[in-house]
């Protein structure tokens, strides 16, 4: 069986705070099955790189034994979880909540043990608090403590908006920890704050305040901010091997040392290892980043797919041929009025651009090809027939086969 010392060195490794490690290590001595809490608000539809951390933090909690007690934030994203923001966020409906979670468990049970887990969702305590409840949750905390935040503080100096829901969004996520009774809350670094206001209003109650632990944020591919859809700056877990693939040989190579660590599922030792032979130079930044990449794809979609992406990666842009599996896209001939169409409305119709002004963007930038043949026209217009049964590249990763029916 693991010593209480190998299983502290492994559950606090990589973490950035950890409050208290003596706490942590007393109630591993103590033995028996903690129960460790991670949040999710399902604010958006896909788990990326960056939130798989975290993640991978709690199923190490599993390895050893521990319960993973996993909460949907159904009621609480309603709200938005203000953390890190300047603006208020917009709020969601039942709907889109419901079914963002679904998709985010789903997508969470790829990094996690089938057992042992428990799933909850907040709505089951939170959506039938009364206001004489939500009166008294409001009274275990003063303003001037909420505006401690950074992100409250900075908008209340700027002059900015803040939304009474968005001072309530720390209660509510702290009582979330009362109702759970959690040994332990994992969270981001920047859910710092949150998670202490679990551990105060647990003293309130009389519960044993939580152990706290917080991961690093990973930055996206951008190298400047955390990933975030929002920002397109990710890698999604789900996303085809070929685009994980693509999408990790384009990060800045001062970056992979922090990929290793938190994006590989590697230990610590292995991780290690693989940074100090690219700083010696052992390890050349093309060789790591392809490395980082198969690692990626064969964690999410099984050993020897990331072999696979990387054959797919070099056809298309060592080779320049066109990629084994490309995915089609139908278009309604309804789409044509007047039996044409422009085709910067049609790369948005097919998904390969965001909008018609970035599909002109496209072709005026010579990154538009049909079948080989660049298009360098903005303004084209195609008929139906022109389109159908075509394969359209847009810059090096983007690729799509038309079917008008």
């Amino acid at each position: 069986m693991t010593g209480v010392g190998d299983q502290l060195a492994v559950l606090t490794a990589g973490t950035v705070d950890c409050i208290t490690e003596d706490d942590l290590r007393g109630r591993l001595e103590r033995g028996g099955s903690l129960r460790v809490k991670l949040g999710i608000d399902p604010t958006a539809s896909d788990i990326h790189l960056g939130f798989a951390v975290v993640l991978r933090k709690l199923r190490r909690f599993q390895e050893f034994g521990h319960t993973a007690v996993l909460v949907l934030g159904d009621f609480t994203a309603r709200l938005g979880d203000p953390s890190g923001r300047s603006v208020t966020r917009p709020q969601l409906s039942r709907e889109e909540v419901d079914a963002h979670a679904e998709t985010y468990l789903a997508q969470a049970r790829r990094i996690l043990l089938p057992e042992p887990l428990e799933v909850r969702r907040n709505s089951e305590w939170l959506g039938t608090l009364g206001i004489d409840d939500v009166l008294r949750l409001t009274a275990r905390s003063t303003v001037a403590q909420l505006l401690e935040r950074k992100d409250f503080g900075a908008r209340y100096r700027d002059g900015d908006p803040i939304a009474l829901s968005e001072l309530l969004y720390p209660l509510l996520q702290g009582w979330d920890s009362v109702m759970l009774q959690s040994d332990v809350e994992l969270g981001g670094t920047d859910q710092l704050f949150n998670v202490l206001v679990g551990r105060q209003l647990q003293q309130q109650e009389g519960q044993r305040a939580q152990v706290v632990l917080t991961t690093p944020l990973l930055e996206g591919l951008d190298g400047a901010q955390k990933m975030s859809k929002t920002l397109g700056n990710f890698v999604g877990i789900t996303e085809p091997p070929a685009d994980q693939f693509g999408k990790l040989m384009s990060l800045p190579d001062p970056l992979m040392p922090r990929y290793f660590e938190l994006a590989t599922g590697w230990d610590r030792d292995r991780a290690q290892e693989t940074v100090e032979a690219l700083a010696a130079g052992r390890l050349e930044p093309v060789a790591g980043k392809r490395l980082l990449a198969r690692t990626v794809v064969d964690l999410y979609h099984g050993e020897g797919a990331g072999t696979a992406a990387e054959a797919a990666f070099d056809r298309v842009f060592k080779a320049h041929e066109t990629p084994v599996e490309i995915p089609e896209h139908e278009l309604d001939r309804a789409v044509f009025a007047g039996g044409r169409l422009r085709l910067a409305r049609i790369l948005a119709l097919a998904g390969l651009v965001a909008s018609n002004r970035e599909g002109a963007r496209m072709i005026e930038q010579g990154a538009v090809r049909q079948d080989g043949t660049r298009i360098d026209d903005p303004e084209l217009e195609v008929a139906a027939d022109a389109v159908d049964d075509s394969v359209f590249q847009v810059g090096r990763r983007k690729w799509a086969r038309l079917r008008v029916r």
